[in-house]
């Protein structure tokens, strides 16, 4: 089994994603989860001349919300998740916005693509101190 396509997204001002969709301004990094058996040596065997990278992602606390149609029809979405509901929360936004892929866009009409739209969070100083809750990590590929 194939594990979803992830993307790691990032610009220098969110903006770029929830409002003006301006993807001249965006970085990414694409992922795939690995098994817990693969080892540094499986991943040296194949990264030779490429920009292949094993890293272990530690998200911890996250707020995610699951987005149904298009990928470019998500910027509404993500300006709630990130002008809305994280504050509304108490918290703030920190690290880079994570999309998992859970259709194939090559086989799924745009309007049946499910997206999971992820936000790692903190709590946000200026207000009380919310519980924490166990990070999340697992063994990825980053290329």
């Amino acid at each position: 089994m194939v594990p979803p396509l992830e993307g790691l997204w990032w610009a220098d001002d969110m903006e770029a994603f929830t409002r003006s969709r301006d993807k001249d301004r965006w970085q990414w990094s694409l992922l795939l989860m690995t098994p817990d058996w693969l080892t540094a040596e499986h991943v040296d065997a194949v990264r030779e001349g490429s920009a292949l990278e094993w890293s272990l992602i530690d998200e911890g606390r996250c707020l995610q919300t699951l987005h149904l149609g298009p990928y470019d029809d998500e910027g509404p979405l993500l300006a709630r998740l990130h002008e809305e509901e994280i504050p509304a929360r108490g918290l703030a936004m920190r690290g880079l916005h994570h999309e998992i892929y859970l259709g194939d866009p090559r086989r799924t009409a745009p309007d049946r693509l499910r997206t999971i739209l992820r936000q790692p969070v903190r709590a946000d100083s200026s207000l009380p101190a919310s519980p924490g809750h166990p990070p999340r990590r697992r063994s990825t590929l980053v290329a």
